[in-house]
């Protein structure tokens, strides 16, 4: 499903390791509708030594009573706190200088706490920046990848911190993360099979918040998964795709089909065009019209199935893929 893991990636990865010895603390921004999803385990193996910040960016965009089973989730963890935040929302940033220093412990009086801040592509990292430094400093964008290299600022409170690039990881292990980083944009879309994503997209919405979807689409009614060994036969990932779509117990392609339908998919004949569909409700998902939403939470994400790895390649996108 994936292919894309741009060099600047590995060059990134170095500086991080190089840099590491002389931070007092981590942030890493993870995105609050997909705690789990956004996490990059290379990341976490570089700084399991560190203290930890989690910033959940885009809370205002995520189903508030699953972020604070998140924030607890987190909580709970050694030299871990989370904090929930809307990353334009400045009183809310205030509360992270603060929590930096509580999570450094004693530092020299004659110097700053060093923060590092860490996160996949377009987790909102750079608007986190922003706001913390209260002008322009990182390049924002609603595309990954847009920090190409690290950038250090001083910001109130006596804290300096180091921005990095966003670092994918080469193979992302679970599909069902897999699945949501690329239907929240994490990725590149001329990375990624657009209708693919959004066939899942849609069942695991109609699983998880079906009044919302039906309201929002003007859908009567969610049909249900049926499994059809032929046609899965052929699907582009295999039983990885199948095994989501039966455990969201809805046909995302039917749902999707609809969608396309009553949104200017329809072509001369009947015939339905997905892709149409598949724009529409990543586009809308990304942008939080279906209202907040979260994907995942701590009790579900040891529940789903793991396959071959997704990989993420250097070659870039794979042939016929749209643009």
């Amino acid at each position: 499903m994936l292919g894309w893991y741009p060099g600047h990636m590995n060059k990134a990865r170095r500086q991080i390791t190089e840099a590491l010895p002389e931070i007092d603390v981590v942030i890493e921004v993870l995105d609050a509708r997909l705690p789990y999803s956004s996490a990059n385990p290379m990341l976490a193996e570089l700084t399991r030594h560190k203290p930890v910040l989690k910033v959940l960016s885009r809370a205002d965009l995520a189903d508030p009573e699953r972020t604070r089973e998140w924030t607890a989730h987190f909580d709970a963890q050694a030299d871990t706190r989370a904090l929930p935040v809307t990353t334009t929302n400045a009183r809310e940033l205030k509360r992270i200088p603060r929590l930096c220093h509580e999570l450094a412990g004693q530092v020299r009086v004659d110097r700053d706490v060093r923060v590092m801040v860490m996160g996949i592509p377009n987790v909102g990292k750079s608007t986190l920046i922003n706001g913390l430094a209260g002008r322009t400093i990182a390049k924002t964008g609603n595309e990954p990848a847009v920090t190409k290299r690290q950038q250090k600022v001083r910001i109130a409170g006596r804290v300096a911190l180091i921005d990095t690039p966003g670092v994918l990881w080469p193979k992302i292990e679970d599909q069902a993360s897999a699945y949501r980083l690329a239907a929240s944009g994490a990725i590149r879309d001329t990375a990624i099979d657009y209708v693919d994503v959004a066939v899942v997209t849609a069942a695991e919405l109609a699983r998880r918040y079906p009044e919302a979807l039906k309201a929002r689409y003007k859908l009567k009614a969610l049909p249900a998964y049926t499994p059809n060994p032929e046609a899965e036969r052929v699907e582009a990932d295999g039983p990885a795709r199948v095994d989501l779509l039966a455990l969201a117990g809805f046909d995302g392609h039917a749902i999707l089909a609809e969608i396309a339908a009553r949104r200017g998919g329809l072509r001369p004949g009947g015939e339905v065009d997905l892709h149409r569909g598949a724009e529409v409700l990543l586009h809308e998902l990304r942008d939080g019209k279906l209202g907040r939403l979260t994907l995942e939470t701590p009790a579900d994400i040891t529940a789903e199935p793991e396959d071959e790895p997704a990989g993420v390649e250097e070659d870039g996108p794979r042939p016929g893929n749209p643009a």
